[in-house]
């Protein structure tokens, strides 16, 4: 069984750092995948790949190299659907889990929010990022990171 890799859709993600520091507990590979620059790092085992700009050139680059066993991390819900059927484990920085039992849902909540952000009902505002995301998600992380080294 080869070695888990860890993929993160990085334009937007809060949680860099850490995904780095268990990636280096657990002597793993992190690729960052971004439409811009992205921070150069030494670390021989941390790979940034900068993808045209384009809607979803990012998400495409890393469906097209992520495999059964490998972790991805995201919130763009479609990517994680995406990433879920090539037998991926997906979580979003907050830590909380996409699976095949939630996809469905987050799928059609995203539409309907779309819906009324386009319909004028929603402003589409974000919940900020706390200091308990980043800690639930260190701790999901690290557990999903420790399924994968197990195969599953």
């Amino acid at each position: 069984m080869t070695e888990p890799q860890i993929f993160v859709d990085a334009d937007a993600c809060p949680v860099k750092d850490e995904i780095v520091r268990v990636a280096e507990r657990h002597g793993l590979a992190v690729t960052f995948v971004a439409n811009f620059g992205l921070r150069p790092s030494r670390d021989p085992r941390i790979r940034n790949v900068v993808v045209p700009q384009g809607a979803d050139a990012a998400d495409d680059w890393i469906v097209e190299h992520v495999g059964a066993n490998d972790v991805v991390i995201t919130s763009d819900i479609p990517l994680a659907s995406r990433s879920l059927k090539k037998g991926a484990t997906v979580m979003g920085p907050t830590g909380k889990p996409f699976t095949e039992q939630s996809i469905g849902m987050a799928l059609a909540m995203r539409e309907l929010n779309q819906h009324l952000r386009e319909t004028g009902e929603s402003r589409g505002l974000n919940a900020g990022f706390t200091g308990k995301d980043r800690s639930n998600f260190l701790h999901a992380f690290d557990a999903a990171v420790q399924r994968a080294k197990r195969g599953g």
